[in-house]
């Protein structure tokens, strides 16, 4: 899973080829300044936080969530985006200007800040998502762009900043979660003040009061895939279930309730018949 180097060193046996060709984290993607486009995890992963974020402080209609989708965050330097694994914004229509699906989040003109990001570690991408590179990268940009008579020159790499300082002194993002599947570490930034601090997490869980709202590391099945996974829960400390998981519990419940039914019939057909009553004689009689 992680990148190796070339030439492939030969060996005797030779190694098979699941040893030795590269991944996707070896390989450029179409766009030549990205090292890859996301996973299966990160695709599974983001789509099991979009589904269980429910925060009860605030209608559906006022909650928007997304998974890389890029996000403008500088008017002054509008082709400047970072591109979160997931993020969610609250106070903010669905739909934008409650007409169409967004083709991305552009704050000067949404207004409002997401108010929680989270990074799927990836290989070779760590530093970057705990804001340790000193310096970022964006996909290819044209040498500029029309606008509002304007002409937007593009972004010069040595003034970009990086994720980190964009979520934490830019943008001002409450909290900061970082999770890898590879470590099954699970780490959370909040903003106090002017930077972020790592808050301990009992039991791998985090409260964020604000939403109304808990994200913790849930053990179980999602996709056909058993492992630890990124999951909301609520004030009770229940995990919030997908629209599928409570349609599986309503008739899981609907089949408890007729073998309860059941069950209870048959114990009153056996009392009947302890007293002296054939119940099939007697139904008989009804019919």
């Amino acid at each position: 899973m992680f990148p190796i180097k070339y030439p492939v060193p030969q060996s005797d046996p030779p190694k098979s080829p699941r040893e030795t060709l590269p991944t996707m984290y070896d390989l450029p993607s179409e766009n030549p300044e990205e090292p890859g486009l996301p996973d299966e995890f990160h695709d599974w992963q983001a789509q099991l936080l979009s589904l269980t974020f429910c925060p009860p402080h605030y209608p559906v209609e006022e909650v928007f969530c997304a998974s890389d989708m890029n996000l403008y965050y500088d008017v002054r330097h509008a082709l400047w985006y970072k591109r979160p694994d997931w993020f969610g914004v609250v106070g903010v229509p669905r739909l934008y200007d409650q007409v169409d699906m967004r083709l991305s989040y552009v704050v000067w003109q949404e207004g409002i800040n997401p108010f929680v990001v989270v990074e799927l570690l990836s290989p070779g991408k760590e530093k970057e998502d705990l804001g340790e590179l000193a310096a970022d990268t964006l996909p290819p940009a044209p040498s500029s762009l029309e606008g509002n008579g304007q002409t937007i020159e593009p972004p010069s790499k040595d003034k970009l900043p990086r994720k980190w300082e964009v979520y934490e002194q830019i943008l001002r993002i409450p909290y900061y979660i970082v999770f890898s599947r590879y470590t099954n570490q699970f780490r959370v930034f909040k903003l106090e003040g002017a930077r972020y601090q790592e808050l301990e997490l009992p039991e791998s869980r985090v409260w964020i009061r604000e939403l109304g709202l808990g994200l913790g590391l849930w053990q179980g099945e999602f996709q056909g895939v058993e492992r630890l996974w990124l999951r909301w829960y609520d004030p009770e400390g229940n995990w919030i279930l997908t629209e599928a998981e409570q349609e599986r519990q309503r008739a899981e419940d609907a089949e408890s309730r007729a073998e309860e039914a059941e069950t209870r019939l048959e114990s009153v057909l056996q009392r009947l018949r302890e007293s002296g009553i054939d119940p099939d004689t007697f139904l008989e009689g009804q019919s």
